[in-house]
């Protein structure tokens, strides 16, 4: 199957979207200056997973999450869910309680921007690029995220006390819309716990 890459400009990062398959973003060389503790300070990279599960409690795939300099890697493969792009965030409280995840509360925002890579208010540190889903229902995504930290005890740590959680939504994010990017119903909920190193 032959793929089509496309560059996009979001928050300040380089995206490379894959068409048929997956994305992956990268910070330009400014944006690895805003990781705010993850730059410079991490000895042994930490390392986080979460379980994704649907409204039945049913697994429908997992992210992996990994301390890199530039920020935080995410990386999420989904099966089982509806063809299209969905919002794809992390969320401030680490608790995915079914049917409709609101106990995960809003956005990871330790910032207090507004929602959205192309908002120039933008972005909330747990604003990440739409996943795409394709008619077998499965998807992937890698990214790396400055806004991010992951085991350094910063404002921007995933591995917070109360934790953050990892979400999908029924819908894309507009990448601007304040507060969710209109992205929909959660369809996906995933605790971030830490990897044993």
């Amino acid at each position: 199957m032959m793929r089509r890459s496309t560059a996009l400009g979001l928050g300040g990062m380089a995206v490379v979207a894959v068409l048929a398959g997956g994305c992956s973003m990268q910070p330009n060389d400014k944006a690895g200056a805003r990781a705010g503790g993850a730059v410079g300070e991490v000895a042994q990279p930490a390392r986080a997973r979460a379980e994704l599960r649907d409204a039945q409690g049913q697994s429908v795939g997992s992210a992996t999450l990994a301390a890199t300099e530039a920020g935080v890697r995410i990386e999420v493969q989904v099966t089982g869910l509806p063809a299209g792009r969905h919002g794809f965030h992390i969320h401030e409280t680490g608790r995915c309680e079914p049917p409709d995840f609101a106990s995960a509360g809003g956005h990871f925002n330790p910032s207090a921007h507004r929602h959205g890579m192309e908002n120039p208010a933008g972005p909330h540190g747990g604003d990440l690029p739409n996943i795409v889903v394709g008619d077998d229902g499965s998807g992937s995504l890698a990214v790396v995220n400055p806004y991010l930290s992951l085991g350094t005890g910063a404002e921007n740590d995933l591995l917070r006390a109360g934790g953050t959680a990892v979400m999908i939504h029924a819908g894309p994010d507009d990448y601007f819309t304040d507060p969710a990017g209109n992205s929909g119903a959660r369809i996906a909920c995933g605790v971030v716990e830490r990897v044993a190193e």
